[in-house]
């Protein structure tokens, strides 16, 4: 070209940067044409050229930030001790995750948990026994932001990550525990052994399961008051006057504020399966010494359950019509009311006897306070619907010169 196109100047030359030939404009240093050369040796041999703008020594490298997040990533799983297949996996993520839009202009603090929330799914979506909490300890983050983190990153790549079981959850919280070896600050009565805690835990924890105890709860305070109450069955003598906050200090594990509430409703479903057992009504039983027969309510737990509860949707009546035969429709125990008399007594009837209640979710036996909004007074108009609306307030509804026409109209009739 005659002159160079970004300044205008004529003062074109040659130049020759790396045996490839640029004509460089001498004035802004404008680069208005390059020559060819080769990349690599085999194409060299099949006399391919290609520009330099494209050939390897402008490959794009990865960013500073893409490079520590990869680190970062590599780092975790070194130190959680995964394998080569769970890292691969976990930076594949990542550099998938850096490059959505939807992250690209998150906060420093954000893009440093995405690298663990990689390896998060990763662990779940290969069955690994990892919690939350775990990988909140190592970055040092909140959990709760490292939970929307997680939901996000889940919602913009379309990942299926599969819900983590009980049974793992409990193992791989139970393991983190100091109350399995000897130690100076554990006194000798407090070690367990770590099978046998484990194996009370789960049979607690799936008691809760079936008492709608875990339903839409954060599992690790149900776990703690399962293990809680699985330490101290297993030797009550000495251990009954420990209390909760003390057993997970010494176990070195944080205490969740709804752990006690948890620990609540559990030795309440305890007391009651304790009642429906034949050699223990002799007995005064309370919160305390209802844990010394935890084994005997655990191993009985269908059958105490069963005659601890009455089921509301008709199942043990519809057992006993299919055993004594179905009753005559005139019969007057056929009607539902009378049967669910006959089997579920009425909640006051309950309270009085100490009979059985339904197994009813806590949310339904005890629901929460709403706020109630304030009533009317008294000198206040009721609203009915029928108020007229004055011609300040009507123009508001009104569209278009047809409708004001019309309104105007009916005006003069009137």
């Amino acid at each position: 070209p005659p002159a160079c196109p970004a300044c205008g100047s004529a003062a074109l030359v040659e130049d020759a940067h790396y045996a490839q030939q640029q004509l460089v404009c001498a004035a802004c240093g404008c680069v208005l044409a390059e020559g060819l050369l080769t990349t690599t040796y085999a194409e060299e041999e099949r006399l391919r050229e290609v520009a330099y703008s494209q050939s390897t020594g402008q490959k794009e490298q990865l960013s500073r930030c893409l490079q520590r997040g990869i680190r970062r990533v590599q780092d975790l799983c070194k130190v959680l001790q995964l394998p080569t297949v769970f890292e691969e996996t976990a930076v594949s993520y990542f550099q998938r995750a850096v490059q959505h839009p939807s992250f690209r202009l998150v906060s420093v603090e954000k893009k440093e948990l995405l690298g663990g929330c990689c390896v998060f799914v990763t662990c779940r979506q290969h069955n690994w026994p990892l919690t939350m909490g775990t990988i909140c300890s190592l970055l040092y983050a909140k959990q709760e932001l490292f939970a929307s983190v997680f939901l996000s990153l889940q919602k913009e790549l379309g990942l299926s990550v599969p819900a983590q079981s009980l049974a793992d959850l409990v193992r791989t919280h139970l393991n983190s525990f100091r109350l399995f070896q000897h130690a100076g600050d554990v006194p000798p009565p407090f070690v367990e052994d770590k099978e046998k805690m484990v194996t009370r835990t789960m049979q607690i924890v799936e008691l809760a399961s079936e008492t709608w105890l875990v339903t839409g709860r954060h599992p690790i305070p149900v776990v703690t008051a399962a293990a809680f109450l699985a330490w101290q069955s297993l030797q009550p003598a000495a251990r009954l006057a420990c209390t909760l906050a003390r057993f997970c200090r010494l176990a070195g594990a944080d205490l969740p504020p709804p752990a006690h509430l948890r620990l609540k409703e559990l030795l309440e479903i305890l007391l009651r399966m304790a009642s429906q057992l034949a050699w223990l009504r002799v007995f005064t039983m309370d919160k305390k010494t209802v844990v010394k027969h935890i084994g005997d309510l655990l191993q009985h737990r269908v059958f105490l359950l069963k005659n601890a509860f009455c089921l509301e949707d008709g199942e043990e009546q519809r057992e006993g019509s299919l055993g004594e035969g179905s009753p005559s429709k005139g019969s007057p125990s056929s009607s539902p009311a009378a049967a669910q008399g006959q089997h579920c007594p009425s909640e006051g009837k309950r309270q009085r006897e100490g009979g059985r209640r339904p197994l009813l979710p806590p949310c339904l036996i005890n629901p929460r306070k709403r706020l109630r909004t304030a009533a009317p007074s008294p000198s206040d108009p009721a609203v009915t619907g029928d108020e007229p609306i004055s011609d300040s307030e009507i123009e508001q509804y009104l569209r278009g010169p047809e409708e004001i026409r019309a309104f105007r109209r009916a005006k003069v009739w009137q």
